[in-house]
């Protein structure tokens, strides 16, 4: 089965970030195709490469990170929640110019339409957080 994963709420203040990371991992381990991974509203954050959780608790954007270069995921940032939080990818901090960007490389920003290309595209759409 392919999937597209949404998720809707930030790292660290709801369980919705680990819970989509916990059924990506599982789906790929029993052979399933991610299709796309869509980070909106409040989800953003946790494309961050600048956080720095302490040293005994997980690293949300390196487990993406990871998961992402061993199985070639493609993992969307929504560009209208990004920028409204102040995440830019070079591309984004050029355009606008800004002096810095905060997007791990792992994730790329786009629009709307990868999110409705990713449902059409698979089988399912799962949905974590409002």
């Amino acid at each position: 089965m392919k999937f597209t994963i949404l998720i809707n709420e930030g790292p660290y203040q709801h369980q919705a970030a680990d819970s989509a990371y916990q059924f990506a991992k599982a789906a790929l381990e029993k052979g399933h195709e991610i299709f796309r991974v869509f980070f909106y509203n409040d989800a953003v954050n946790n494309a961050t490469r600048l956080a720095i959780p302490p040293q005994d608790d997980r690293n949300i954007t390196v487990q993406w990170a990871e998961l992402a270069e061993q199985n070639n995921l493609d993992m969307v940032v929504c560009i209208a929640a990004a920028q409204r939080r102040g995440m830019l990818d070079d591309d984004e901090r050029d355009r606008q110019g800004k002096d810095a960007s905060n997007i791990h490389p792992a994730f790329r920003i786009s629009g709307l339409g990868q999110l409705v290309e990713g449902g059409i595209q698979s089988d399912r759409l799962i949905t974590f957080g409002d």
